[in-house]
């Protein structure tokens, strides 16, 4: 498996981890809210702390997931670099290609 693969796979993990950890706190704090709502007194600030806490988690997740993409980034591009410096002249090959594609799609237009 090359370190493409497996970075990709990586950024997958890392999002899929992310979008349950935010559903679960964020079903918590809606189910605590709404339980606070018909609450009242002592309980009603109880539950309305519980549901901040729960956001606060959820903040705390989402930062976490930008760190660990932010340096997801950084190795993909690391290892674009490597690429590029190893196999200089399939890189040319693979930008002219590009640059061909694009020049014949915004010329149609």
């Amino acid at each position: 498996m090359s370190q493409k693969d497996t970075i990709v796979q990586d950024v997958h993990a890392a999002q899929d981890k992310l979008i349950s950890s935010v559903k679960l706190s964020l079903n918590d704090a809606e189910a605590l809210l709404r339980e606070a709502a018909s609450a009242t007194g002592e309980r009603a600030t109880q539950l309305r702390e519980q549901a901040l806490a729960s956001l606060k988690q959820t903040r705390e997740a989402l930062y976490d997931a930008q760190d660990e993409v932010l340096a997801q980034g950084r190795r993909a591009v690391r290892a674009t670099d490597e690429y590029v410096h190893d196999n200089p002249w399939q890189a040319i090959g693979v930008a002219g290609m590009a640059g061909l594609l694009l020049g014949v799609l915004l010329s149609r237009r």
